[in-house]
């Protein structure tokens, strides 16, 4: 009897073996995280893309739609422009990039651009909270400070990003899904409370919250552990202007290759041409009259879901589509995204109603496959932008690259608001909404013929010449003080990279993309 019982023994083993495991693999993931990478790095990216792009950007989306159109009463065109005007900060990337890179502040590269970012975001969060008759140029430029806070925090910590990327190719895709669910639940919980503090705060009142990131990016400048290296400058042989000019040479040099212009192009026109219609959207969507009349607190709940559908996204793509080429997994998340935008057209036309289907339930439905397709089509994106870095210039060359794509989402924002102007779409009237989005989806449709631009590589190859991180690394006149990657930190088993599938159930995810996002 012994061999039945020692059977059903291991078969009870294996049966019980699941449940748990979906309780520790993501704790043993942040343990292998922790292990290959600095302690402080992962915090970093838990405070950077979880409080900061996750949570502050969901309810400054949410609250500055309500205050520009319940404080300044601005039309939806005018609103589009000026958010635009966000991404300005996230357009000088590269010039944080180079400030990180280049001017060390007392021997320090990383920490006191985490407090200046800090200091920036509150005075500016501050000031549009306490001000109850503030001009409109005066908040845009406040909001412009906001998103200048959390541009320069990116950069900071998307340079360590890369390099981590660089010196360990086998976990790039890890750390974009580290990042894209830190964001992602960030933002559930971030649109979840934006609704409910609109209604019980207003507008102005909720913006106060703004001003909790950048508080807290202080601490962290403070805290985080970094290398001081007093005599920095006097070991360097370039002064700083040289080094600053063979930084960009070197960018230059880069940029030259095929293998990283043709696929930085494809990010920026795929960016470019996805026009824009939110504000046109969100004021149909709370419109008594011509919309389905959404209240505050289902709005916040509709980008809620949107959240819940974010992290559904990079759940498929870290579990499903990390081992497909480039150019075949572009092309077919493009495919799904366009398809996903014919949603928004029923939606506006008002054809699911002749169908049978509510607008509660058919929101849910169009924020979702938005969403899920969206985040499939963003986070190759971004894989493939951290392997066009080389190494020594990486955090100035992944901040140039996400300039490329800030340009290509302002062309996006102001492009939309022009055509919403255009075809006269205003705070009442939306006759021609489902004209903007017909022709928004046209284009989506079209940026399907430019992935011949994408590399045909898998998303662990090297894509860059191998004569580029040689040179990058003999003209590079600093090291990398920031300790972020331990040597004995350089191997681990793939099984647990793999688990990330569970990490959505861990409350340590509570934590990008303000950030220009192809969703």
């Amino acid at each position: 009897m012994s061999p039945p019982n020692s059977g059903t023994t291991t078969t009870t083993t294996k049966k019980t073996k699941n449940p748990l495991s979906i309780l520790t693999e993501p704790v043993e993931w942040l343990r292998m995280l922790t292990w290959q990478l600095n302690p402080t790095f992962i915090a970093g990216v838990f405070l950077i893309y979880g409080l900061g792009q996750g949570f502050t950007g969901s309810m400054f989306k949410v609250v500055a739609d309500y205050y520009w159109k319940d404080v300044q009463k601005l039309q939806p065109s005018t609103v589009q422009l000026y958010v635009g005007l966000y991404f300005i900060p996230w357009v000088l990337k590269p010039l944080w990039g180079i400030l990180t890179d280049a001017f060390p502040v007392r021997g320090y590269r990383r920490r006191p651009y985490f407090v200046i970012a800090g200091v920036i975001g509150t005075f500016s969060a501050a000031i549009v909270a306490l001000s109850p008759n503030l001009a409109a140029a005066a908040a845009v430029l406040c909001f412009i400070g906001v998103s200048a806070s959390l541009a320069i925090a990116d950069v900071t910590i998307d340079a360590c990003i890369a390099r981590n990327s660089i010196e360990i190719p086998s976990l790039a895709p890890d750390l974009q899904s580290l990042c894209g669910f830190c964001s992602s639940f960030g933002a559930l919980l971030g649109y979840l409370g934006s609704g409910f503090f609109v209604h019980h705060l207003g507008p102005q009142g909720s913006l106060g919250l703004m001003v909790l990131f950048p508080a807290l990016t202080i601490v962290l400048g403070l805290v985080i552990y970094e290398n001081r290296n007093s005599g920095l400058h006097n070991e360097k042989k370039q002064s700083v202007v040289e080094s600053v000019g063979m930084t960009i040479r070197n960018m230059h040099q880069t940029m030259m290759y095929p293998q990283v212009w043709k696929p930085s192009l494809y990010i920026f026109l795929a960016l470019a041409l996805n026009v824009t219609t939110h504000e046109g959207h969100f004021y149909w969507y709370t419109d008594s009259k011509a919309g389905p009349a959404f209240s505050q607190e289902f709005v916040g709940v509709i980008y809620a879901i949107g959240a819940v559908a974010s992290i559904l996204g990079v759940l498929i793509y870290h579990k499903a589509l990390k081992d497909f080429a480039f150019r075949n997994l572009l092309f077919y998340a493009q495919l799904l995204y366009a398809i996903s935008g014919v949603l928004d057209l029923i939606f506006i036309l008002r054809w699911n109603l002749i169908i049978g289907i509510p607008d509660y339930f058919f929101v849910v439905i169009e924020e979702s496959a938005t969403r899920i397709s969206g985040k499939i089509r963003w986070m190759p994106m971004m894989v493939l932008s951290t392997q066009l870095c080389p190494l020594g210039i990486e955090g100035t060359f992944f901040a140039l690259l996400m300039c490329i794509d800030s340009i290509g989402a302002l062309i996006s924002r102001w492009s939309g608001g022009l055509l919403l102007r255009f075809l006269h779409v205003t705070r009442t009237d939306f006759t021609n909404l489902w004209l903007a989005v017909l022709i928004r989806d046209l284009l989506r449709f079209a940026t399907l013929a430019l992935v011949f631009l994408v590399p045909k590589a898998g998303q662990y190859e090297g894509l860059l010449p191998s004569e580029v991180p040689e040179k990058n690394k003999i003209d590079n006149v600093d090291e990398e003080t920031l300790e972020l990657v331990p040597i004995s930190g350089k191997a681990q088993s793939n099984s647990i990279q793999n688990n990330f599938l569970v990490m959505v159930i861990s409350p340590l995810n509570a934590v990008p993309g303000i950030v220009p996002s192809a969703e």
